[in-house]
């Protein structure tokens, strides 16, 4: 396998109570000089009014619909980045009440890829009433490029990322190449980090940067998720410092 899968794909696994992820398939993004294969992953989340919070989705496959119909209604599909909205048209149509959530530029983005997507709301440094009891959210700012949202589930102390780190495992691939890629660009496992290209686009912001990630230091998370890689099931606050130490150097 040219680039690690976590099987079983596009089902639900438990991460604490009312927080799950659904792993899914490889998708390839196009980055000028080739496609680059990536895993990919999103977090469901049951709100305290017994809705369901979709963060990037994968894509919608009857099983995987089938499952998160048990938990509730869908009301919340959110893009945490301009780069992870590609499945919420597909969940859109099977959720058409729910509401689109976007990051900084990603309408943008759809535009210039002449993806056909709709949002509703704008996501901001403040969590919105409807899920403010339960997630807390602010947007990690210093990218000349993109910015991301992140979000922290209270009740369970899980931070939730998109790209901010990836952890790539390099023993589950075959691919000599790929290990390379992994290590070169500050993302193998277990010294996953923010990719070397989007660190590169906090240059003169760091102190920026730096503040967001304080912020998020102060949430103190024991669990992190993240899109891509292995995920963190523990010594969240730990980790973090490992991942963000580019920004303390």
């Amino acid at each position: 396998m040219t680039v690690p899968t976590y099987e079983p794909l596009n089902t639900l696994k438990s991460v604490a109570e009312n927080i799950w992820i659904a792993d899914g398939p490889i998708i390839k993004m196009d980055i000028k000089i080739g496609m680059i294969p990536f895993s990919t992953r999103m977090t469901v989340i049951k709100l305290n009014d017994g809705s369901i919070w979709v963060h990037s989705p994968i894509e919608a496959t009857p099983n995987l619909l089938a499952e998160i119909d048990q938990l509730g209604p869908v009301k919340h599909l959110v893009s945490p980045n301009m780069i992870h909205y590609a499945c919420i048209p597909q969940w859109q149509t099977y959720y058409p009440k729910a509401t689109a959530w976007a990051s900084p530029g990603v309408n943008k983005r759809a535009a210039s890829q002449n993806i056909d997507v709709s949002f509703d709301q704008d996501l901001t440094d403040q969590a919105p009433f409807e899920w403010a009891d339960d997630i807390e959210q602010l947007i990690f700012k210093g990218s000349s490029v993109i910015e991301e949202v992140v979000f922290f589930h209270k009740s369970s102390r899980t931070l939730i990322l998109a790209d901010l780190i990836e952890n790539f495992e390099p023993k589950r691939t075959q691919s000599f190449w790929w290990r390379m890629i992994y290590k070169l660009a500050g993302i193998a496992h277990p010294d996953g980090k923010t990719p070397l290209d989007l660190r590169l686009t906090f240059t003169g912001n760091q102190e920026i940067a730096r503040k967001s990630y304080h912020q998020i230091l102060a949430w103190q998370p024991e669990k992190i998720i993240l899109a891509h890689g292995r995920w963190y099931k523990e010594n969240g606050v730990a980790e973090l410092k490992r991942a963000f130490r580019w920004l303390e150097e």
